[in-house]
C-alpha cells in the first residue's frame, strides 16, 4: 500500500505546519553555555538552566529547525518507561540507585505535563496506559516475564497489571490476543506540538535558538559552525541520533532508523469494532516490536524499525522512508487489527534514534573539557530527555543532587565497530528477530533461539 505523503519530516508537522526558520548564528559569539541541537534534550536543558540562573548566557545552535529530528517525528509516547537493562546499570552501581533512576524516569510524565500547563503549551497530552499485547505463546511468556521483572524491581503495584486475553480484548480488539502487560501513569502526546511549545518557552526566557547553523566541530571551549564560532566554557552535545555526523563521534552512538505510518481518520463505526476507548499507547511483545497510538483526531499511527540502519551511519532525507518499510508497517497494523485493512495510509515517515553500544542511555559532563552530553535513549526520548535536562542543569551548576548521583550519569561505554561490521551486525540482528517472530507466529511454543543469537551479536 502506498502512502499519500512520504517524508516531509513527519505527519506531526502536516498536522500543524512546518515552522519558518529562525535566524542563523550571526557570526562569532561568546556564551556561558553552548547547546548543540534544538530537540527535546537541548531545549529542556536550556529551560531548566535558565530557570535556575536567569543571568546565565545560553546559545543553542541547530542545523535545521527546532524539533527537526526525533523530537518532531517520534511515536508520541510520554511513557516515563525504563526499557534499558537494569543489570547493566547494576554492574557499576547499586540496586537502590537503579530503582532511584527508574523512579526518576517515571516522574518525568508528571513533570512534562506540569511544565506544559505552566507554559501554556497545547500538545494534545492525554493521560493513559501503555498496553503491550501478546498474540502467541512465546510473546505471552515474554510479556509475563517483563511484568515479573518490573515487580521484582519494586514497580509500584498500582502502576502495573497483567491482563487475561478476555480483558485485553475488552480494551482493544487485537486479533489473536493471548494477554497483555499494562503500565499505568503514562501519556499520549503530539510530539511536534510539544517541541514547538518548548522552543517558544525557551525563547521567552531569553535564550536564542540559532537555526540553519551546521556544527562542524566540537572541542574544549569552542563550537565551530558554518556561520561562525561559539566560544563557551560549557558545551552540551544534544544531538541524539545525529551524533555520528559530528567529526570525532562517528562510532559513538548508532543512528537506528524507526518509521511510522498514519491512517486516515477512523469512522465512529470502525472505532466501535476496534475499541481502544482508553487511547492506550499500544505495543506488542514481538522481537521486532511495534508502537502505536490513537491520535487526537482519531487516526492510528503504527511504528517499527523498518530498514534499521543505513551504511556509514547515514540518516534519512527529511523523513522519507522506503516503500518496503511502509508495506511492512501496514502488514503489522492489519495483522493486529484486521478491521483496518481498508483504511487509507495518509502519511509515512522515518527518523533516527541514538543507540549506545550497550543499548543503555547516558548523561554526563566532563569537568576537564566542559563538554556534556545526554542521549542514546533507544526510543524512550520523549520522557527521558526531560530528566536529561534537569540532570545537566545540576551538573553544569555543580550541584550534588539526587539526579547527579543516578547510575546513568557520566557512564562511559565502548564505541561501535567500524564498517562494515557495524552494518552487518545490526542488519543481522534484525533479520534474525524477524525470522524468530515468523517462527513464533507460525506456532513455535517457545521463544526462538534465533532471537538469543541476535541479542548476542549486538549486545542488545
Amino acid at each position: 500500500m502506498d502512502a499519500k505523503v512520504n517524508g516531509n519530516v513527519s505527519f506531526w508537522y502536516a498536522d500543524i505546519g512546518l515552522p519558518a526558520f529562525r535566524a542563523p548564528l550571526p557570526g562569532d559569539l561568546e556564551a556561558d553555555v553552548c547547546i548543540v541541537g534544538a530537540g527535546y534534550t537541548g531545549l529542556w536543558t536550556a529551560y531548566y538552566l535558565k530557570k535556575a540562573d536567569p543571568s546565565i548566557r545560553i546559545a543553542i545552535v541547530e542545523k535545521e529547525f527546532a524539533g527537526f529530528g526525533a523530537s518532531g517525528r517520534n511515536g508520541g509516547w510520554l511513557s516515563g518507561g525504563f526499557g534499558w537493562s537494569r543489570e547493566k546499570y547494576l554492574k557499576t552501581s547499586t540496586r537502590g540507585a537503579v530503582i532511584d533512576m527508574q523512579r526518576a524516569m517515571y516522574g518525568t510524565v508528571e513533570e512534562v505535563i506540569a511544565v506544559t500547563e505552566a507554559e501554556g503549551i497545547d500538545a494534545d497530552i492525554l493521560r493513559t496506559d501503555n498496553i503491550t499485547v501478546a498474540t502467541n505463546k512465546p510473546q505471552l511468556d515474554r510479556a509475563r516475564a517483563e511484568y515479573e521483572e518490573a515487580k521484582a524491581w519494586e514497580m509500584p503495584a498500582d502502576r502495573i497489571e497483567f491482563l487475561s486475553a478476555a480483558d485485553a480484548r475488552a480494551r482493544i480488539a487485537i486479533h489473536n490476543v493471548q494477554g497483555a502487560y499494562v503500565l499505568r501513569g503514562m501519556a499520549r502526546v503530539q510530539p511536534a506540538k510539544l517541541v514547538r511549545g518548548l522552543s517558544d518557552a525557551v525563547e521567552r526566557l531569553g535564550v536564542p535558538i540559532y537555526e540553519q547553523t551546521t556544527v562542524t566541530g566540537i572541542e574544549k571551549g569552542k563550537v565551530t559552525t558554518n556561520r561562525g564560532t561559539v566560544r563557551a566554557p560549557i558545551i552540551i552535545r544534544a544531538t541524539e541520533g545525529f551524533t555520528a555526523g559530528i567529526p570525532g563521534n562517528e562510532r559513538l552512538w548508532l543512528p537506528l532508523n524507526s518509521a511510522q505510518i498514519i491512517t486516515e481518520p477512523v469512522s465512529d463505526a470502525l472505532w466501535d469494532e476496534i475499541g481502544w476507548k482508553g487511547h492506550e499507547l499500544l505495543g506488542d511483545a514481538a522481537h521486532a516490536y511495534c508502537y502505536a497510538q490513537r491520535t487526537r483526531e482519531g487516526r492510528i499511527t503504527m511504528g517499527g524499525r523498518g530498514v534499521p540502519y543505513r551504511y556509514g551511519s547515514q540518516t534519512d532525507v527529511r523523513g522519507q522512508t522506503q516503500q518496503l518499510t511502509i508495506e511492512k508497517l501496514h502488514a503489522i497494523l492489519v495483522r493486529l487489527l484486521p478491521q483496518t485493512k481498508n483504511l487509507r495510509i495518509d502519511h509515512a515517515w522515518c527518523g533516527v534514534l541514538g543507540v549506545p553500544r550497550d543499548w543503555c542511555t547516558t548523561a554526563g559532563l566532563d569537568p576537564e573539557t566542559g563538554i556534556g552530553w545526554a542521549g542514546g535513549y533507544v526510543g524512550l526520548g520523549v520522557s527521558s530527555s526531560n530528566l536529561s535536562g534537569r540532570t545537566l542543569r545540576d551538573l553544569i551548576l555543580r550541584r550534588d543532587t539526587e539526579l547527579t548521583r543516578l547510575p546513568w550519569v557520566n557512564r562511559q561505554v565502548s564505541k561501535w565497530e567500524p564498517e562494515p561490521m557495524r552494518w552487518l551486525g545490526v542488519h543481522s540482528m534484525y533479520q534474525l528477530y524477524r525470522m524468530a517472530d515468523e517462527r513464533e507466529e507460525a506456532g513455535l511454543d517457545h521463544t526462538s533461539k534465533l532471537a538469543a543469537i541476535a541479542d548476542r551479536i549486538t549486545g542488545h
